[in-house]
Formats: structure tokens, sequence, C-alpha cells
């Protein structure tokens, strides 16, 4: 075989290694890309009162409430629903990622999006909201009375008819 021969056949077989190598990931990238669409995170708040399952874009798929919810004022409820849905958030977010850990292994830029995860999603509770804001009573001696109306638009008068005029002032087409 000559020289150009050897060296033909050497190049189609790395062309052939590569193309292997190329199914290979891209198979790798399927398997990541079904992993990743079924990644949930779930978080149960301290008591079992609620427990949360949620999707890494933030999207919350179920809302659980344990028997305790009975006897859980309404601002704590709201707060603790909160801050599980957070949690539950910020285990998807972990989840995932982990899923890309898996298939890509460590990279530069994995550990970077980790890094922001956790500054935006770390495992602290969100500030607590507080307990709801009180319902204002009417003004005293108004109990009852209706709230003023907003003043109605006159009714058109002769003039308002615009006719072949268009609203910019000029004659229509």
């Amino acid at each position: 075989m000559t020289d150009w021969a050897e060296h033909l056949t050497a190049r189609i077989e790395a062309i052939d290694l590569a193309a292997r190598g190329t199914k290979a990931r891209a198979e790798n990238y399927r398997r990541m890309a079904e992993e990743l669409a079924e990644v949930t995170g779930t978080a149960a708040s301290d008591g079992g009162v609620v427990t949360v399952v949620a999707e890494p874009g933030g999207a919350v798929r179920s809302v659980v409430f344990g028997a305790a919810v009975a006897t859980t004022a309404p601002a704590e409820l709201s707060a603790l629903v909160t801050r599980t849905i957070a949690r539950a958030q910020a285990d998807a977010h972990r989840a995932q990622a982990e899923v890309v850990r898996r298939s890509l292994g460590d990279t530069e830029l994995l550990d970077r999006v980790l890094a922001e995860d956790a500054a935006l999603f770390g495992d602290l509770p969100p500030r607590d909201p507080g307990p709801a804001a009180p319902v204002t009573a009417p003004a005293p001696g108004r109990a009852g009375a209706p709230s003023p109306q907003p003043p109605r638009r006159p009714a058109p008068g002769p003039d308002d008819d615009l006719g072949e005029r268009s609203v910019l002032g000029q004659a229509s087409w």
C-alpha cells in the first residue's frame, strides 16, 4: 500500500472513530434530556403541615396539606407554604445539577451554575413575610355606606360623530 493510501485509510478510520464518539455523545445527551424532563424536588415543612413538589424552573406541581393544617394560623400557614415551595425548588435545582453532573462529569461551567443556584436558591428560607395585613373596618358613621363611584363619561353629543373623518382628524381613505 502506498503512503497516500495508508494516509487515506488512517483518515477514514479517524472519521469513523469520531462518528462513533459523536453517536455516543448524542445518546448521552438524549438520555440526559429525558432525565431532566422528569426532575422534581420535594420538601416538607416541619411537622408535616405542607409538602410541595416543584420543578427546576420554579413551577409547583403539587401542594399537599397534612392534618396539622387545621390547627395552623393562616399567617403561619402562608409562611410555611412559601418556605416549603422555596425548599422544593432548591431541591429540584440540586437534582437537575446532579443529572448534568452524571451525564457530563464535573465541568467549570457546571460549577459556576451550581454556585449561582446556591446564591439564588440556597437552603436559607426566604424572608418571613410576617402576619397578613389586618382587615380594616369602614370608617365610623359610614358603616354599610356604598363606596363612591368614579364620575361617568358624558353621553356623546351631536358633534362627537366622526362620520367620514378619521380619528386623526384627516379625511378617511
